[in-house]
C-alpha cells in the first residue's frame, strides 16, 4: 500500500488513519492571539496538524495586479504573518503537541519553513501545479511533499509529479482538490481520488476540502483518503474570505470524528467471522426440528424435518445426517433434534 513517510516520521498511507490538517489560512484576520486560539482549538479537536500561510505582499501578487487593485495588497498586508510570527506559532504548536504547517510561496518561504520552523512537509498549493521552476527548488529539498491539484489536468499533475520526483523527493502525498470556494458536493467529484491512485500507485492521495459541511470528508476516508485538509474558522458569522465554507471547532470536532471512525468501519477486505458472530450463530441461526412426533426407532424422512432457531442443534445444511436415520428417543413436534437423537 502506498505510504509517505513525513520528516516527523509520521507514516502517511492509503486507508490508513487520516491525518487531519486544519486549515487556518486567513482567518487569524492577523491577530497572532486569535492565531494561538485557532491553534488551541485544532487540538481540542483532534487535529494532527495546522497549517497556515506564508504569502507576503512581495510573494502573493505582481505589481501590475496591485495597481490594478490597490485595495488587495492592504489586505495581503494586514492578513499575513510575518516570518517572526510564523516561527512563534510553529513553537507554540510544538509545545502544544500538534504539527505546524504552512504554504510558501517563494524559495525564502520554503527555506524558512525547513530550517527555521521545521515543519515535517512543504505543502504545495494548487496554483503552483505548472510553475516547474517553484517545484524543481522544493523537490531539491529532499522534503515529503503534500501536493494539492485544483484546476489542473491528469497531464500537468504527472508534469508535476515528475519534476518533484527529478529533483529528488520522493516522499509524495497527492490531494484531490477543487479550487472552488466553496464547493457544491456535485462538483466535487470524490472518485477523482480513487482515478488519483490508479495514476499515482507509489504515493497516497488525499483530500484537500473546500465543500460546506462534513459529508464529503468522511466519504472521503471511505474511499481511502490518507490525508483530510479542511478550513477552520472560530466564527463563521465574521467577515472573512473564509467564512464561506470553513468550519466552527465544534462541527470540525465532530467531522474529525467522523472520519477516524469511518476508517475503522472500513475494515478489511477479507471476510472475518468474529468470534462474537460465532457465538450469535446459536441464538440466530436455525437448528432442524420434527415437524411431527418421531416415535423410538423410527426411520426419518425428509418431509419430517423443518429449520427453526435456536442454532444450537444440527444445521439445516447439515440435514443428510439425519435423513435415513433413526430415532434414538420418542422426538416430539417442534422441537430440535440433536446429535445424540439419532442413530
Amino acid at each position: 500500500m502506498a505510504e509517505c513517510v513525513l520528516r516527523d516520521g509520521t507514516v502517511l498511507s492509503d486507508y490508513g488513519r487520516p491525518y487531519i490538517v486544519s486549515e487556518v489560512n486567513s482567518s487569524h484576520n492577523g491577530s497572532m492571539e486569535t492565531a494561538r486560539k485557532m491553534i488551541d482549538a485544532s487540538v481540542a479537536i483532534g487535529c494532527d496538524c495546522v497549517k497556515f500561510q506564508s504569502w507576503s505582499v512581495s510573494s502573493l501578487y505582481s505589481r501590475t495586479y496591485y495597481d490594478a487593485n490597490p485595495i488587495s495588497k492592504r489586505f495581503v498586508k494586514k492578513f499575513s504573518m510575518s516570518p517572526a510570527q510564523l516561527k512563534e506559532l510553529s513553537d507554540y504548536c510544538r509545545f502544544k503537541g500538534i504539527a505546524f504547517s504552512s504554504t510558501p510561496y517563494c524559495e525564502e518561504e520554503v527555506d524558512f519553513l525547513i530550517e527555521e520552523c521545521q515543519v515535517p512537509y512543504i505543502k504545495v498549493a494548487s496554483m503552483e501545479i505548472n510553475n516547474p521552476l517553484f517545484l524543481e527548488y522544493i523537490g531539491k529539498k529532499g522534503m515529503p511533499v503534500i501536493l494539492s491539484t485544483g484546476m489542473s489536468t491528469y497531464e500537468e499533475v504527472d508534469q508535476a509529479v515528475k519534476i518533484l520526483e527529478n529533483a529528488g523527493t520522493d516522499q509524495i502525498c497527492i490531494l484531490h482538490c477543487v479550487s472552488i470556494y466553496p464547493t457544491v458536493l456535485t462538483d466535487v467529484n470524490l472518485n477523482n481520488i480513487v482515478g488519483l491512485r490508479k495514476r499515482y500507485e507509489k504515493y497516497p492521495i488525499g483530500f484537500s476540502d473546500h465543500t460546506s459541511g462534513d459529508a464529503a470528508a468522511v466519504a472521503a476516508v471511505a474511499l481511502g483518503a490518507a490525508l483530510i485538509e479542511k478550513h477552520l474558522t472560530l466564527d463563521r458569522t465574521k467577515v472573512g474570505m473564509d467564512n464561506g465554507m470553513a468550519t466552527e471547532p465544534d462541527q470540525f470536532k465532530e467531522l474529525a470524528q467522523k472520519c477516524r471512525d469511518i476508517q475503522k468501519a472500513m475494515g478489511s477486505d477479507r471476510r472475518i467471522v468474529t468470534v462474537q458472530e460465532l457465538e450469535q450463530r446459536k441464538n440466530m441461526r436455525r437448528s432442524l426440528i420434527a415437524v411431527r412426533d418421531i416415535k423410538k426407532g423410527e426411520v426419518i424422512r425428509k418431509t419430517d424435518l423443518y429449520a427453526k432457531r435456536p442454532g444450537t442443534g444440527i444445521a439445516p445444511d447439515k440435514a443428510e445426517m439425519v435423513i435415513g436415520r433413526s430415532a434414538r428417543r420418542d422426538i416430539q413436534t417442534d422441537t430440535v433434534i440433536m446429535p445424540e437423537d439419532i442413530f
